[in-house]
C-alpha cells in the first residue's frame, strides 16, 4: 500500500517541484521517432554484435532504458495506441489496409493535444492511420505532414510523397529525405515548443538500402542466429541490419541538430519501434516474429532522453506499452489532457524520476487477428491459453498452466473479458471513405481501398501501395464505399498506365447517379521499379510511374453511396492499369 500511495502522490507533484533548478524557459520539446519493424535484437545496446547503432544507444546510456516495453504485433495498432493512449480496438483500427487501419474521428490524437497546448506539429514519414480526410494526419493534429499514408511504400529512392495532401516527388533515400524535413522543421521553429513524429518506414520491406550501408553487410558473416536457425533468411537479416544503422546514421542526425541549436536539454527524444522483426532473425532469443502475440512479436526497446531531468542509465524494469506514451509526455510537459475519453495508457512519469514501481499486477494485452495474449510483470499467458513464467523462462519453452492453475485461469479469464469487450463489433467496419471532407480541397481514392470486381487483380496480395491489373471486360469494375462530405463540382484524374496498343478504351466513373465518361487517349506504359534497388526478392508490389488523366468535372451531391469505376468500350486487350482517382472540388 505504501508503493501505490507514493505512486499517487508522484503522480500529483508537479515537473517544477521534481526539478526546482532545472525549470525549462519553455515547455520541452518533443521529438518521438518510431521505427518500422526494426525487433528488440537490433541494436547493438541489447547485445547484438552483428550491428552498431552507437546514436539510438546513446538515447538508452543518456536517459532512460526500459526493461519490458510492448507494442501491438502489427504497424497500424501500435500507431493508433500511441496517437490516442488507448487500446486499438476502441479506436476502431482492425486491420492495415483496406480502411482497418483508421482511428475513428472522435479519437482525440498526442497531436490534437499538443497543438492546443500552443506547440507546432508534425509528422514526417509512414502515416498508416487513414489517408483520406478526416482520417489524414493533417485533419488530426498535424500542421506538416511530408510521407506517406499506406501501411508500406513500394520505391524507397525518390518516390512519390504526400505532402500535406499534395502528391510530390521525394528527393534521394526515403529516411534520409524524412529526417531532412524534420531537421528543417525543428530549425525553423527552435524559438517556439514543437512536437515532431518522425515514423520511418526502415526496415520494412522492400528490403532497399543504399550501398553505403549495404556493401558492409552483403558478405558478412553473421554469428547470432535466430533460434529457429533453419527459418532465418541470411540476406534479408543483412539487409535489414544495414537499413537500421543507416536509421541509426540518421537518429544521430538528429541529435546532432538538437545540440547545434542549443535545443537537446530541453527537448523530451523518444525512440521505438512498431512490433517485432519481420523475419527470422537474432531477438535475444524470445519466441516469436512480427504477427505473432509472443514476447518476441510484441516486446520492443524504447529509451526515453531528456538531460538534466531524466537521470543518465534510468532503467524502467516495471511492464509498460505504447498507450502509456500519450499520458507519459503529456504528464512531463504539463500538458492538460482535456477532452480525452477515458485512457487505458498509464503515466509512467514517476518511474523516470526514481519512484517506485506500483505493486498491482497490471496486464498488457495483444492482440492480432483475434488472437489475444495477456502479459503481467511475471507472466504471459499467450493466444493458445499455454502459461509462462517470464521471469526464469524468457523464451517461453515451458508451459506451466498445470503447474500454476489459478493463475492461468485467472488470466483465461481475463483474455475472455478482453474479448467481449473489444473484438464484437470490431472487424464489423462500417464506415465510408470520405471524398471533398470540408477540410480537404482533393481527395485521393487509392486502388489499396477499392474493391475489384470479375477478373481485375491486385499488382500484390499486400494491398497497401498496390495496383490494379488485368482489367479486360466490360463486367469488370473497382467500386468504393464512399460519403461525399460536401457537394459541388469535382475534377476527376485518374493515374494510370495503358500500353500504345490498347489505348482508346472508354471509362466511366459514377456515384448515386452522377456519371463522367472520357477515353484513354495518351499510352503510358512505363516498367516497374523497385527490382534493381532490391537487396532480397519481394513479396510486396512493385510500383510504377502512374500519370494523371484528367477525366473532367462530375457532379457529386452530398450523402453516401457507391463510386464506382469501370469501362463502356475496350478497343484493345485490356483497358488500364489503375493506381489512383484524385477529386479536387473546383469551387471555394
Amino acid at each position: 500500500m505504501k508503493n501505490i500511495a507514493l505512486l499517487a502522490t508522484l503522480l500529483l507533484v508537479p515537473l517544477s517541484a521534481l526539478h526546482a533548478n532545472d525549470t525549462p524557459t519553455k515547455q520541452p520539446n518533443i521529438v518521438i521517432i518510431l521505427a518500422d519493424d526494426q525487433g528488440w535484437g537490433d541494436l547493438s545496446i541489447n547485445g547484438n554484435t552483428q550491428i552498431e547503432t552507437p546514436n539510438i544507444d546513446r538515447l538508452g546510456r543518456e536517459g532512460a532504458q526500459f526493461d519490458r516495453f510492448f507494442v501491438s504485433p502489427v504497424c497500424a495498432p501500435t500507431r493508433a495506441e500511441l496517437l490516442t493512449g488507448r487500446q486499438h480496438a476502441r479506436c476502431g483500427v482492425w486491420g492495415v489496409s483496406e480502411g482497418g487501419e483508421r482511428i475513428n474521428t472522435d479519437e482525440k490524437t498526442i497531436a490534437d493535444i499538443f497543438k492546443a497546448a500552443g506547440y507546432k506539429t508534425a509528422a514526417f514519414g509512414k502515416w498508416h492511420n487513414g489517408a483520406q480526410f478526416p482520417y489524414h494526419p493533417n485533419a488530426r493534429g498535424f500542421d506538416e505532414f511530408y510521407g506517406f499514408c499506406s501501411g508500406h511504400w513500394g520505391n524507397y529512392f525518390s518516390p512519390v510523397i504526400d505532402h500535406n495532401g499534395q502528391l510530390v516527388k521525394g528527393n534521394g533515400y526515403i529516411i534520409d529525405d524524412l529526417t531532412d524535413h524534420a531537421l528543417d522543421f525543428i530549425g525553423a521553429h527552435r524559438q517556439e515548443p514543437f512536437f515532431v513524429y518522425l515514423p520511418y518506414n526502415t526496415p520494412h520491406a522492400p528490403m532497399q538500402v543504399p550501398d553505403q550501408w549495404w556493401n558492409k553487410f552483403k558478405n558478412k558473416l553473421l554469428p547470432l542466429p535466430h533460434r529457429y536457425q533453419d527459418k532465418e533468411d541470411v540476406n534479408f537479416t543483412r539487409a535489414a541490419l544495414a537499413m537500421c544503422e543507416n536509421m541509426d546514421w540518421d537518429v544521430g542526425r538528429v541529435l546532432k541538430k538538437l545540440d547545434e541549436l542549443k535545443l537537446a536539454d530541453n527537448t523530451i527524444v523518444v525512440y521505438f519501434s512498431d512490433n517485432g522483426p519481420n523475419s527470422y532473425r537474432w531477438n535475444g532469443g524470445m519466441r516469436g516474429i512480427k504477427g505473432w502475440t509472443d514476447e518476441g512479436g510484441v516486446r520492443l526497446p524504447l529509451f526515453i532522453r531528456w538531460p538534466g531531468h531524466i537521470q543518465p542509465g534510468t532503467e524502467v524494469r516495471q511492464i509498460s506499452c505504447a498507450m502509456d506514451l500519450l499520458p507519459t509526455l503529456a504528464g512531463l510537459a504539463e500538458v492538460p489532457l482535456t477532452g480525452t475519453k477515458p485512457l487505458d495508457g498509464l503515466s509512467f512519469k514517476p518511474l523516470l524520476f526514481g519512484g517506485k514501481e506500483p505493486t498491482t499486477d497490471r496486464m498488457i494485452f495483444s492482440h492480432w487477428n483475434k488472437k489475444v495474449s495477456v502479459r503481467t510483470q511475471q507472466y504471459r499467458l499467450d493466444d493458445q491459453g499455454n502459461l509462462y513464467d517470464m521471469v526464469t523462462d524468457p523464451g517461453q519453452t515451458k508451459d506451466i498452466a498445470a503447474q500454476q492453475p489459478e493463475k492461468a485461469a485467472r488470466l483465461r479469464k481475463a483474455v475472455a473479458d478482453w474479448k467481449m469487450e473489444m473484438l464484437p463489433a470490431l472487424f464489423d467496419d462500417k464506415r465510408p471513405f470520405v471524398i471533398g471532407h470540408p477540410g480537404s480541397k482533393s481527395t485521393m481514392v487509392d486502388a489499396a481501398d477499392g474493391v475489384a470486381h470479375g477478373n481485375i487483380q491486385r499488382s500484390s496480395r499486400w494491398a497497401n501501395e498496390s495496383f490494379y491489373t488485368n482489367w479486360k471486360h466490360l463486367e469488370d469494375s473497382i467500386t468504393w464505399d464512399c460519403e461525399v462530405g460536401r457537394s459541388g463540382d469535382y475534377l476527376v484524374d485518374i493515374y494510370y498506365t495503358c500500353t500504345a496498343a490498347d489505348v482508346g478504351s472508354t471509362v466511366e466513373i459514377s456515384f448515386n447517379g452522377s456519371k463522367l465518361s472520357g477515353k484513354v487517349k495518351e499510352p503510358n506504359d512505363p516498367p516497374l521499379i523497385g527490382k534493381e534497388q532490391d537487396r532480397v526478392e519481394r513479396d510486396v508490389s512493385y510500383v510504377k510511374n502512374f500519370e494523371a488523366m484528367t477525366l473532367g468535372k462530375i457532379r457529386l451531391e452530398k450523402g453516401r453511396g457507391t463510386l464506382k469505376l469501370q469501362a463502356l468500350e475496350i478497343p484493345g486487350a485490356q483497358v488500364m492499369g489503375f493506381r489512383r482517382i484524385i477529386l479536387t472540388r473546383t469551387e471555394k
